[in-house]
């Protein structure tokens, strides 16, 4: 499992794809959802505002599992 570091109280579900470099930029995110399983916490979820905090697992097909944690 890999760490993803946030300094901020959360990082929307977009942000955290690119900043885990599963995706190159923001205007990839709506069809990367559209086309990829994503699961947040063991549910599904493939909105890109979707707010993620610290202590969140999320699992990306293809890129393996992330934890938010503090930077």
């Amino acid at each position: 499992m890999k760490n993803i570091g946030i300094s901020t109280e959360y990082i929307t579900l977009g942000q955290f794809l690119k900043l885990a470099e599963c995706i190159g930029t923001g205007g990839e995110v709506k069809h990367f959802l559209q086309e990829t399983r994503v699961l947040v916490n063991n549910e599904p979820d493939n909105r890109r505002g979707r707010k993620l905090r610290v202590g969140d697992i999320v699992e990306v097909d293809g890129f393996g599992s992330f934890t938010i944690s503090i930077r």
